[in-house]
């Protein structure tokens, strides 16, 4: 059984919508100096968090190339990418309310 590599465009238009991602994400952290000692709103923490999932899994797809693997390891990996951002934002969550 042959397996397909990514296509070298598929490669440079991930790396750069990983990169746009990147820039976004720190956009919307509020990354400034004047900033720090406040904390994020719950619907920018979410940004952030959909935002590093859809990285993660294109990391997963593309650069790791899940897409060509079977599915037991393509939903293994995105349940432990879904478990974690959801861990990630109910410690967040948590923290504001407590």
């Amino acid at each position: 059984m042959e397996k397909k590599l990514p296509s070298r465009k598929r490669l440079l238009m991930t790396w750069l919508t990983l990169m746009t991602l990147t820039l976004f994400s720190m956009w919307s952290a509020q990354l400034g100096d004047e900033s720090r000692s406040l904390s994020l709103p719950l619907w920018s923490i979410a940004l952030v968090l959909l935002s590093a999932g859809f990285k993660v899994r294109q990391i997963l797809m593309v650069y790791l190339n899940l897409r060509v693997s079977s599915p037991g390891w393509r939903g293994g990996f995105l349940c432990l990418l879904a478990a974690t951002l959801l861990l990630v934002w109910l410690a967040y969550w948590w923290v504001i309310k407590g």
